[in-house]
């Protein structure tokens, strides 16, 4: 799969079955993470790759009830960074653009694979430390749940959960976030 079917491909699936989960493939993920650019080669990202049974299950803790879904993640990523791990350039702070990057690079391997990475806001980032013992200096950023997409259709989901399940939700089109040699307001 090359890199461009690999972003056509990639879905937030939501109905997941469990998958193995092996040193093999903890390590393809966070060997495509750390390929990817940061500022002066700073890598601010940190990961915590959690397949416990007993730790996911704390885990399962801290998420938000719209995300019932991710208790049957096999894997699931906390991705954290501090904005001292990362270029501060002229008021600019790099460090959650680069960790989104390397992201989107761990995102797009596990696509490859043929992976669900589903990376999601809804968590108590309080509760997300205290389980992993992340340093209290940090911004927990995203928890990218991991898993194989199922064909059956998880009964926690809502409606528009469904929906999203059957068809990729719409995009905005070029339009509304494309502008050539200056920035033009749109009407």
């Amino acid at each position: 799969m090359d890199v461009k079917q690999a972003i056509y491909e990639r879905r937030a699936f939501r109905s997941l079955e469990p998958i193995e989960i092996t040193d093999h493939l903890i390590n393809e993920l966070a060997e495509s993470a750390q390929l990817a650019p940061s500022c002066f080669n700073n890598q601010p990202w940190r990961f915590v790759f959690v397949n416990d049974s007993l730790v996911l299950e704390k885990l399962h803790s801290s998420l938000s009830s719209g995300n019932v879904w991710a208790f049957k993640a096999s894997l699931i990523v906390a991705i954290f960074s501090n904005k001292e791990y990362d270029c501060f350039v002229k008021g600019r702070e790099y460090y959650l653009f680069d960790t989104g990057m390397a992201t989107a690079f761990l995102i797009l391997r596990a696509t490859e694979m043929g992976l669900v990475a589903h990376p999601i806001a809804g968590f108590n980032e309080e509760i997300v430390k205290s389980v992993l013992e992340i340093p209290e200096d940090v911004t927990v950023i995203t928890l990218v749940i991991i898993g194989k997409h199922s064909e059956t259709i998880s009964p926690v989901l809502s409606e528009k959960y469904v929906k999203d399940e059957q068809k990729r939700p719409t995009r905005f089109p070029f339009e509304a976030f494309v502008h050539l040699n200056r920035f033009k307001e749109l009407l």
